[in-house]
């Protein structure tokens, strides 16, 4: 593992890792840890969140891990809900959420931290990361005789975590991961990577998220390969430089804004400057956790960068299909992992079964009932197989827009065709149970400064109502449209004066756009858009 402290990277070997997941995992059992139980982790990525999460599992303990960036309230309900008996915390703030909440969660019993933080006086166990790392070392060969122990009663039906799914309304459902779940996703993903021990992959993602979490952590536990942790989301472009990777995984909108950046270059310039960003060892860009737009993927190749895309839920551990350096098809989401099975229901939805699909939602058997029927997952999505058993993804289910004509749009393909255009950056498709299609566009800012209805911009609240840029707009509107019906056609729009954004929750942790959360909050300028095609 390589991280960065104090300004410089810090390497850590396979042994040294080793060492501190199982001193920790003693430390653990030291606490009351039993197998079954579950232990929270609340933190930003940092190799600490690595080893403690394979200590938990050494210890026969389920991690629960939750996104660094949640409130207080979530906090609460994902720890009492999973009933989480410890914690491991990054940071004074992060401690500060446990802290409000507290009286709400009878079953917490201690707290760990990766820096020293101020817990009061609080009724909660305290310990900090090296506290806790040297008494799990001072437990000496009892440590590690009960660390084995416990290792070798684990199966593959022993539950290894409990992950919350980022819903748009309600709770988010608690999906039950196992030991052979994990396992059996990561060691089908490297069959197909093509990655060994001498590579080094650069690691972002939040490792709260399961794409992250099986594919940078366990697959490259199982591989040996080299993980470099980047500093943070902002110094990603400045981290390539330093850590020179062979390999990223990545979500589209990171490849987007890169793509952004270089799109109105010519290909041979396009080229040079992709590859200085990405530098000179870079063999292969993967992409997950939502739509990649088809131009972006297809540019990335003509520039000689291979960007593959694959597809997955966090229920299916996560991957089900992916694209590889040997198979692969532009627009399609790959073949089938090994020992994975896909077929299309009669309406389109996409189904798998086998070694990678969840064994249902923590203290939920009725939602589990309705997403997994005679042993096949229903994924909620929309696709097809081609007769190579390419897998391509259509729409969302949830996310089918049937107007008051009743006409079905699959919004995500609109908002594909949206997004191809050089000054579209994100797009919302709107119009369910209305006559027409309507939309909400997020210009890509540094495009439209190029041309003259992009200059000067003057927000009205939240959108750009400028005549000029929406003339400039309604053009490009219907120039990506084109190859689509009549029906499907977006009439109206309206443009905002900033991206989404994560903090503001209009992004899942993955940077999804979280469409129907954009809906509501934009709901009045939606609906006048509607209300002024009536009184046209």
């Amino acid at each position: 593992m390589r991280f960065r402290a104090c300004g410089r990277y810090r390497d850590v070997t396979w042994t040294d890792y080793r060492r501190h997941a199982d001193n920790v995992a003693s430390g653990l059992i030291g606490l009351g840890v039993r197998p079954g139980d579950r232990v929270g982790i609340l933190s930003e990525n940092r190799w600490e969140w690595l080893a403690a999460d394979h200590a938990m599992l050494s210890c026969g303990a389920a991690t629960v891990p939750l996104h660094a960036p949640l409130s207080a309230a979530q906090v609460a309900y994902q720890l009492g809900h999973s009933g989480a008996r410890g914690l491991f915390v990054s940071t004074q703030e992060q401690t500060d959420k446990v802290l409000q909440v507290l009286e709400d969660l009878p079953d917490l019993e201690f707290l760990v931290s990766f820096e020293a933080v101020d817990v009061g006086r609080s009724r909660l166990t305290y310990s900090t990361w090296d506290g806790l790392r040297h008494r799990g070392h001072q437990n000496g060969d009892a440590g590690r005789t009960e660390i084995a122990r416990r290792e070798a009663d684990l199966d593959q039906d022993s539950l290894a975590t409990i992950i919350y799914t980022s819903g748009t309304t309600g709770n988010p459902k608690g999906v039950m991961l196992t030991h052979g779940n994990l396992l059996s996703n990561a060691l089908s993903t490297g069959t197909i990577s093509l990655v060994s021990a001498q590579d080094v992959l650069m690691s972002w993602l939040p490792y709260s998220h399961i794409y992250a979490r099986t594919v940078d952590h366990y697959l490259t536990t199982e591989t040996g390969t080299i993980v470099a942790l980047a500093a943070s989301v902002d110094t990603l472009v400045d981290d390539l430089k330093s850590i020179k990777p062979a390999w990223i995984t990545s979500v589209p909108r990171f490849y987007e804004k890169i793509w952004s950046s270089v799109s109105q270059l010519d290909p041979d310039s396009r080229r040079i400057q992709l590859h200085a960003i990405f530098g000179p060892n870079m063999t292969q860009l993967c992409s997950g956790g939502a739509p990649l737009p088809q131009h972006v993927c297809l540019g990335f190749f003509e520039a000689g960068l291979p960007l593959l895309e694959g597809y997955g839920l966090t229920e299916t551990s996560p991957v089900i299909s992916f694209n590889s350096l040997n198979d692969y098809r532009i627009g399609s989401v790959g073949l089938a992992l090994p020992g994975v099975d896909v077929r299309i229901a009669a309406d389109g939805e996409i189904l798998t079964r086998g070694p990678h699909v969840m064994p249902g939602y923590w203290e939920n058997a009725d939602a589990t009932r309705q997403a997994i029927v005679e042993g096949w997952f229903h994924t909620g999505d929309i696709g097809r197989l081609d007769d190579d058993g390419y897998l391509f993804i259509t729409g969302r289910k949830k996310d089918l827009i049937i107007t008051s004509g009743g006409k079905n749009i699959a919004s995500s393909e609109i908002e594909r065709l949206l997004v191809s255009d050089p000054y579209i950056d994100q797009a919302v498709v709107y119009g369910d149970g209305r006559p027409f299609i309507s939309a909400m566009l997020v210009p890509d800012f540094e495009a439209l400064a190029t041309v003259e209805a992009g200059r000067d911009l003057s927000p009205t609240g939240d959108y750009l109502k400028q005549t000029a840029l929406l003339t400039f707009f309604q053009e490009r509107v219907t120039m990506a449209l084109e190859s689509v019906g009549h029906t499907e056609r977006v009439k109206r729009f309206i443009v905002l004066a900033r991206p989404f954004d994560l903090e503001a929750e209009e992004l899942t942790a993955t940077l999804k756009v979280r469409r129907q959360f954009l809906i509501e909050k934009h709901k009045h300028a939606l609906a006048e858009l509607y209300q002024r095609s009536a009184a046209d």
